[in-house]
């Protein structure tokens, strides 16, 4: 099979594959930065154990229960909370053909303000996983500053698990959240802030490769 979007029922009768679901928690908001710079939207993200950004989610067994249930199941460990997911909230489901074939299952879901700063809070004080499998809960940047490199721009110039960060920008775009210019010039200066970030790691990989030598 080669690698793509399926639909949940092809998804579902595929043999010999994993499956794992993750999902984007977001609200909106009146509340501005600095008392100046209105966020407008909360979207929730995690720094995973291996230091990538991802969605909060994780491996699911369609045997033993439903994709959401086992969404569900995967949040209450890593948010403290117990937050039902339903069928009408999946976005998509992508086939990765790797030496143990994944299917990874999207799901977008809406919450009211108070109820997600509720999870923001139990991330980081009652969730099993805290620490561990999950570094953190963060929000995206979805505004800029410092001449518009600080932000969504510096955000999106981080390292991101697998399609995360498409799922992000495409998901951004559906719900209307940004528009496509603020998202082109964001990406924009996001690539700047790579190759900047790229020059600033040889130049410390040589610095330590130069004090290697001398011990």
């Amino acid at each position: 099979m080669a690698s793509g979007q399926l639909s949940r029922a092809e998804a579902l009768a595929c043999s010999g594959c994993r499956h794992a679901c993750h999902v984007m928690l977001y609200s909106d908001t009146k509340t501005q930065l600095f008392g100046r710079i209105p966020i407008k939207h909360i979207v929730l993200m995690q720094m995973r154990f291996d230091g990538l950004l991802g969605f909060p989610g994780g491996l699911v067994d369609p045997a033993e229960e439903s994709l959401e249930a086992g969404l569900s199941r995967e949040l209450l460990e890593e948010l403290g909370v117990t937050l039902p997911v339903s069928v009408e909230e999946h976005v998509e489901s992508c086939y990765a053909p790797t030496t143990s074939p994944l299917i990874t299952h999207f799901y977008r879901k809406k919450l009211d303000e108070e109820r997600i700063r509720e999870v923001e809070r139990a991330a980081a004080s009652t969730a099993t996983d805290h620490g561990q499998e999950v570094l953190g809960m963060v929000r995206v940047p979805l505004y800029s500053v410092k001449g518009e490199e600080g932000g969504l721009a510096a955000f999106l110039s981080h390292s991101f698990i697998g399609i995360a960060r498409s799922q992000l920008l495409d998901s951004l775009l559906c719900l209307g959240l940004l528009s496509p210019g603020e998202l082109h010039k964001a990406l924009t200066h996001a690539l700047k802030i790579h190759t900047h970030s790229t020059e600033d790691l040889k130049a410390a990989l040589t610095l330590t490769e130069a004090k290697r030598k001398h011990t």
